[in-house]
């Protein structure tokens, strides 16, 4: 649970930053973000598939 966890973690982090980034409050706040939107996007994707094989191997 704790990889699972981390992973809707960074998927809520990736979705505020896309968020902010995409409706042009700043330019700056907007490139950053939008570099932390596809960080946190590919994280959520890795430690999910992580999560979901380590669960496999338990069950």
């Amino acid at each position: 649970m704790g990889l699972l966890k981390w992973a809707l973690i960074c998927l809520l982090i990736s979705l505020v930053a896309g968020a902010f980034g995409y409706t042009g409050l700043a330019r700056g706040a907007g490139q950053i973000s939008k570099i932390l939107f596809f960080l946190f996007l590919v994280l959520f994707v890795v430690i999910l598939i992580l999560a979901l094989t380590a669960g496999e191997i338990i069950f």
